[in-house]
């Protein structure tokens, strides 16, 4: 069974309907195409936390398998997610094979009624294995909702086949024996590998003693991987905001000879730089070029790299769109300047329009050298849809490239 795209008449339709903004200038960016995925509501959930990772070769006529991992949100509750489903692309997106809901990424059940899963989940390509290696963290349940504070977290992952497309049952990353890492975990986080095949892991963290909805410090950690088994190197310094929730959903990229994180922060989203991928110096808010704050807050923002040129996907205030929640539609794209840390206004473009719901929780893969996706899905709860027409409609934003991306992270 497939899934169709719907793009064409889709996004002539999204397109009447956007906010004016001046054409970006930008020479790198040849075309952006928005493809819907999958789509449907069916007032119980929504698929969410769409997140793929490219297999090099694997896919038609020697071009990339892209698979796609993603969970059922049962909106009645927050952060209420299923085991990770996985679907599959081999044509760039012309044809997907339906969610598979795979056993060995379901929830398991844990003393005292405690069910625990794993979400937020990144999947990669690690070369030097040839396998692919998804990184999320652990989420636990009681009654159908999240079990109360204080509520331990661990970095969850596991492993593809992509020939057979059988997956390992996901495990823990072990870590140091540190009262600081009791809720520790890579949440919606991009990973990189390095070139000696260690991998570069961005976490948050906070203790058990801090029974507050906590004040997370980020930090990345350095583990090896032998195709199996992702294991603790090191870690770096950590980075820490003394404000509700601290800094979390870290996300990294390598440009140039340096290394860049982005966190979440519940007030802005603030942004580091590191000569080495471990230590970053004093983190700053996120801001344009101008100087104004780029008001992006309580959500992610992620990195689209190209070697050529530094890009965030975020959202942000000030795009008509007080009537969605944080402000999470739409969904924006803007070059960097990694020596100044901020974003060039006039490369700003939205690459998913607002249609009514938010689209806070995405993912960037690079597919080849000629595209990079941006993938989100529509929160369809209450407190995330009001207005439009929104579905729950899983999207891919394809970047196309004007000139070959041999960036690979």
């Amino acid at each position: 069974m497939s899934c169709r795209l719907l793009f064409g008449i889709t996004f002539a339709i999204v397109a009447a309907s956007l906010p004016a903004f001046a054409e970006p200038s930008d020479a790198l960016i040849e075309s952006v195409q928005l493809d819907v995925v999958i789509e449907g509501y069916d007032g119980t959930f929504c698929w969410f936390h769409p997140r793929a990772g490219s297999v090099p070769g694997a896919g038609e006529d020697g071009g990339p398998a892209v698979i796609m991992t993603m969970q059922k949100w049962f909106t009645s509750a927050s952060d209420y997610f299923s085991g990770l489903s996985v679907i599959r692309t081999d044509d760039l997106g012309g044809h997907w094979t339906a969610p598979d809901a795979r056993p060995e990424l379901a929830w398991r059940e844990e003393a005292d009624g405690v069910t625990v899963g794993v979400c937020d989940f990144t999947p990669g390509w690690h070369s030097g294995t040839g396998r692919l290696l998804g990184i999320g963290h652990t989420v636990r349940y009681q009654d159908g909702k999240l079990l109360g504070e204080p509520r331990p977290r661990e970095t969850g992952y596991a492993v593809c086949d992509p020939e057979t497309m059988e997956w390992t049952p996901w495990r823990v990353l072990e870590m140091p024996d540190n009262p600081e890492f009791f809720s520790a975990g890579s949440g919606c986080g991009q990973w990189l590998n390095e070139p000696e095949g260690t991998v570069l892991v961005p976490a948050y963290f906070k203790p058990k003693s801090d029974t507050r909805e906590g004040i997370y410090a980020s930090t990345v950690i350095r583990c090896t991987f032998d195709g199996t088994t992702l294991a603790y190197k090191e870690h770096g310094n950590a980075l820490r905001h003394d404000t509700p929730r601290g800094v979390y959903e870290p996300s990294i990229t390598r440009f140039g000879s340096r290394y860049f994180i982005t966190l979440r922060n519940d007030d802005r989203g603030y942004v580091s730089a590191s000569d080495d991928g471990l230590n970053y110096v004093e983190k700053r808010p996120w801001t344009f070029d101008d100087g104004e704050e780029l008001g992006s807050y309580n959500t992610q923002q992620h990195w689209v790299t190209h070697s050529d040129g530094l890009y965030l996907a975020y959202t942000r205030r000030g795009a008509n769109n007080d009537h969605i929640m944080r402000h999470r539609a739409p969904l924006f794209l803007a070059k960097v300047d990694p020596e100044r840390l901020v974003v060039l206004r006039d490369t700003e473009r939205i690459i998913v329009p607002e249609r009514g719901a938010t689209l806070g929780n995405f993912g960037v893969v690079t597919v080849n050298e000629h595209e990079t996706w941006v993938t989100v899905g529509e929160g369809m709860s209450a407190a995330h849809k009001n207005g439009g027409d929104a579905n729950g409609r899983v999207y891919a934003a394809r970047i196309r490239w004007a000139k070959p991306n041999t960036f690979t992270p």
